[in-house]
């Protein structure tokens, strides 16, 4: 019973303080003591010290020594209480903040605006994104993260108030200083967002600021240049504009800054600044809404307070009354707290300490906002200062949890706000022929990189409208970008009436989709929308934006932004149409997934040896966990030579990596189909097989290397000169004719009839004396030619049509030469033995190039985000895209191991983990795992259990294929083994 009543007690006491913080949100977890502190240093004061705490002086980093010395002479002359940083570095600001605290008889409050973080002002530091693009996502336990991580950068650099969060409700689209930095114009949602952010920050310990009281978001002039006016009647800002400060108050907001507005429902003295209107600052702010915590004015030095002309408090008229201390004294006398950015300090503290000296100022009135700034310095830990510590300062600003909520951010932000027929996502991309087009301040080309990971995209540029409505003839889908600044959220958001007349025209034409990567107030100017089928709002032109939008568009991600704003006649506020994702590759941090990003780096290491050790030429690796790719580098050269360095675009030769990429997926399909069975037998469905030694060999057998088939033919040794040992005229052409029209190279042709010769050297060779596990090429020669029997076309046509088209994998081919710049082809050998040259576009493998390229065990060329499309349908139980390719008990069927009884690993087709120490895997891997490798140094696998995908190609035949260190040295498992150390989760 004691430990219920003390339970109870306890959690009174909690209830009560939290009461009482909310009341006065100044107090420490520690009042009686922070009272003591506080008493104690006040009394400690003269009262010229006491007065110059009253002050926040603004203060760079990048300035030179000089000016320095004026700063620290100023702290130390007249006891300022407070600086407020400006432009500079996080470094030098670090630096010259322990050096000002040094000098300072009573320790700094130190503040900044960091809105969207403290690259607001200082360089080499974070941006989160703008509160606008906030105001867009409904789950505001991200905008409390996002407070929070602010906050701990605040806190790391010893900032102790950030001015932020705005919570001006931006109703007026013309505002020309708040727009972005608002949360939008609904109240509700403003709130809800400022009280989320403040929140974070403040749990961070970090104080906030609520700004610009009473309201700035409805006004069409910027304070800094002038006093702009707030028309609305007393009972609108009461219920809107205050709205904010009302429910941020209750919540336990520690300050206010107060806007120089003029209020004439307020304040009625006319261009009488609210900051300086004692109605507004005690009787409003204090009085009314009961607010105790610190209330700062805006920043002094604005022309909407230093250009105000006025009988100063004794009468005398004077516009330099600024410069005499005349307007700090007025703000104090209006209730505020801090005199921030004093045009003159000196001239203010002596112009206050006049006024308390002649009695207009009571000892309790000082006293009152003297002791708030010491509870407040007590608050954020002065009391027991130290020094900001300058080792992994730049590290600890720029963390890698930052950049995972920044993606979070993004894709929770994206607003679609149209998509007529549910255009998007983009399905059914075997019909698309897409264009891209960009507009605006930049070439798009980060954009319109991300757009080609998941189909072919071409970007189309025209000086005049005409040669690009003309160019644009073959496009049936045109996503247009309109990008602009995202340098600063007061950047220049509007399209040119050129830019709306192309979008208008571009739009007559074609299917259009209009992704806008600026604030939403953009789409004000659109007079019609009428023929634009899609419009996505990005918000922002960051790289994150763009590659998000990106997946947003083709269904990586889901959209679920609303809009914070209104924009035009067509947007109200919060629409946004909502779709969830259909199972596309994505591209996020590891982290994300549950890997860890520097455990997954150790992969560089081992590429790197791998080049370095002229293992390979070059290698691409791709890893994705969970549908996202988390990992997409490249390492060395296409040759060498060293000329071209591999790029995500360069495609390979995947050797048979083409047996689980195209033959083995048709005969899934055909099997789904009744076509065919695993159990089929050869002479049953091949005619020419029925009198053959391998009438009875079953499909399931082939495909499971468990046939007693040889495991290669060397077709070309045959059509060589027993002589020269190079390619018989008998069977050859250096070029192409009517019997010679199978190409091997572009100066060699095979004979037509050759064809029928490997079938038939296939058909009767041998059979192996037992029966026994024994990788062979031969069955796909076999199903090759059924299959193109079957559906009266080439592989290569059916692969295109029925898979690589619609799964947007438009890097991968059969004789990529037809498609493709040999720049963009990586070289897989020089050849001495058959072709006698460097083989270039062509495939390495000879029983494939003796088949024009095209066959059922090699000659697919592809990059590794291709090739990880596939494999990752394939984990998705062949669904992929919004388009199911194949059901998910034939994936079940054929990644089966039904010979292991007879220690034959193999699946139908894939390879499988090793069933004992040795093998194609690292051995850390679930049994229910698949993939293959090929010859030219390739591999690709996927796990179903911990849902990974990994690729890595390379060259490593090049320029000759008799050494295999990559196998040798285990370089492809040693780095999936890594893989596998860095999941965490």
């Amino acid at each position: 019973m004691r430990y219920v009543a003390l339970f109870f007690i306890t959690a009174y006491f909690q209830f009560t303080f939290a009461q009482v913080s909310r009341s006065n949100p100044l107090l420490s977890e520690n009042p009686i003591e922070q009272q003591k502190w506080v008493d104690s240093i006040y009394n400690s004061m003269s009262l010229e010290e006491r007065v110059g705490q009253l002050f926040m002086v603004q203060v760079f980093s990048d300035r030179d020594s000089n000016y320095k010395n004026q700063i620290i002479s100023t702290i130390k002359n007249h006891h300022i209480g407070g600086v407020i940083y400006s432009k500079g570095g996080p470094y030098r600001q670090a630096k010259l903040n322990n050096e000002l605290q040094a000098v300072s008889k009573v320790k700094l409050l130190i503040g900044m605006d960091a809105e969207w973080g403290l690259s607001m002002r200082l360089d080499s530091t974070y941006a989160f994104p703008w509160n606008m693009t906030l105001g867009a996502i409904s789950d505001n336990k991200l905008i409390e993260r996002t407070g929070r991580h602010i906050g701990e950068h605040c806190k790391r650099l010893g900032v102790h108030f950030n001015f932020a969060p705005v919570v001006d409700i931006n109703t007026n689209p013309n505002n020309p200083i708040i727009g972005n930095r608002s949360f939008g114009e609904d109240k509700h949602n403003v709130t809800k967002k400022g009280i989320a952010f403040m929140t974070g920050m403040q749990s961070a310990g970090v104080l906030a600021n609520a700004k610009h009281f009473p309201g700035h978001g409805d006004t069409e002039a910027d304070s800094h240049k002038t006093l702009p006016t707030v028309s609305f009647t007393e009972q609108r800002i009461d219920s809107v504009e205050l709205y904010p400060y009302r429910k941020l108050i209750e919540q336990g907001l520690s300050s206010v800054m107060v806007a120089h507005l003029n209020i004439p429902s307020l304040e009625s003295r006319g261009g009488f600044p609210s900051s300086l209107s004692k109605h507004i600052v005690t009787g409003i702010l204090k009085d009314k809404l009961g607010f105790n915590g610190l209330i700062f004015t805006d920043a002094l030095t604005m022309k909407g307070a230093s250009d105000y002309v006025e009988k100063g408090v004794d009468g005398v008229l004077s516009k330099s009354s600024t410069k005499g201390g005349e307007i700090d004294l007025m703000a104090f006398l209006a209730g505020n707290d801090v005199m921030l950015m004093s045009e003159n300090p000196k001239k203010g503290i002596q112009r206050i300490t006049e006024a308390f000296n002649t009695g207009l100022i009571s000892e309790n009135r000082l006293s009152h906002s003297v002791k708030k700034i010491l509870m407040a310095k007590y608050k954020v830990g002065l009391h027991d200062y130290s020094p900001i510590g300058l080792a992994d300062l730049s590290k600890d600003l720029n963390r890698l949890e930052d950049d995972i909520l920044y993606e979070e951010l993004i894709e929770s932000a994206l607003t679609v706000v149209k998509n007529e027929k549910s255009l998007l996502p983009l399905r059914n991309l075997e019909t698309k022929n897409i264009a891209y087009v960009s507009l605006g301040e930049d070439d798009g080309s980060l954009f319109f990189n991300e757009l080609k990971k998941y189909t072919k995209v071409h970007q189309i540029k025209a000086d005049r409208l005409d040669g690009l409505i003309s160019k644009l003839q073959n496009y049936n889908t045109v996503i247009i970008g309109f990008h602009k600044s995202n340098e600063n959220p007061w950047k220049g958001y509007k399209f040119s009436q050129k830019e709306m007349g192309w979008i208008y025209e571009i739009a007559r034409t074609n299917t259009v989709i209009l992704d806008v990567f600026a604030r939403p107030y953009a789409l004000n100017d659109l007079l019609s929308i009428e023929n634009i089928e899609s419009i996505v709002m990005s918000y922002q032109n960051s790289e994150i934006a763009q590659q998000k939008s990106a997946q947003l568009i083709f269904g990586a991600i889901g959209a679920k932004g609303k809009l914070p704003v209104s924009a035009g006649q067509f947007f109200p506020v919060g629409i946004g149409q909502f779709y969830t994702a259909i199972n596309s590759l994505g591209y996020t941090l590891p982290e994300r997934v549950g890997m860890d990003s520097k455990l997954l780096s150790r992969i560089d290491s081992v590429a790197n040896y791998a080049v370095d050790k002229e293992m390979t030429p070059g290698i691409q690796l791709l890893v994705a966990r969970k549908g996202k790719v988390v990992y997409n580098k490249n390492f060395g050269y296409h040759t060498y030579q060293k000329k071209n360095k591999v790029d995500s675009d360069d495609i390979y030769d995947v050797a048979s990596l083409t047996k689980i990429l195209a033959t083995l997926p048709v005969l899934m399909e055909m099997e789904e189909q009744g076509s065919v069975s695993l159990n089929s037998k050869l002479g049953s469905i091949i005619p020419e097989f029925r009198n053959s030694n391998k009438k009875n060999i079953t499909i399931k057998e082939m495909l499971s290397h468990y046939a007693r088939l040889k495991p290669w033919v060397p077709f070309y040794y045959s059509t060589l000169d027993t002589v020269t040992k190079k390619p018989d005229a008998k069977y050859y052409r250096t070029q192409a004719t009517r019997d010679f029209n199978i190409e091997v190279t572009n100066t060699l042709f095979l004979r037509n009839d050759y064809q029928d010769s490997i079938q038939k050297i296939i058909k009767e060779s041998d059979l192996l004396s037992r029966l026994t596990y024994r990788y062979s090429d031969l069955p796909y020669y076999i199903l090759k030619t059924y299959i193109e029997e079957f559906y009266g076309k080439s592989l290569n046509d059916i692969t295109q049509d029925r898979l690589y088209k619609p799964l947007g994998a438009n890097y991968t081919t059969y004789n990529p030469r037809e498609k493709f710049s040999l720049k963009d082809i990586v070289p897989s050998e020089v050849d001495n033995y058959y072709r006698y040259k460097e083989v270039h576009g062509y495939v390495h493998d000879m029983g494939a190039a003796m088949q024009g390229g095209v066959g059922g065990h090699a000659g697919i060329f592809s990059n590794a985000n291709d090739v990880a499309k596939i494999m990752q349908m394939y984990l998705q139980k062949g669904y992929y895209g919004g388009k199911r390719y194949l059901k998910p008990e034939t994936i079940d069927k054929f990644n089966k191991c039904y010979y292991c009884h007879a220690d034959n690993r193999r699946g139908i087709g894939f390879d499988k983990p090793q069933l004992g120490d040795e093998g194609p895997t690292c051995g850390c891997i679930s049994m229910t795992s698949f993939g293959h490798s090929g010859f030219t140094g390739t591999y690709a696998w996927a796990d179903p259990e911990e849902e990974i995908v990994y690729v890595f190609l390379a060259n490593r035949t090049y320029p000759e294929a008799g050494k295999n260190l990559l196998l040798k040295e285990n370089i492809r498992t040693e780095i999936q083994r890594l893989i596998y150390e860095a999941i965490i989760e």
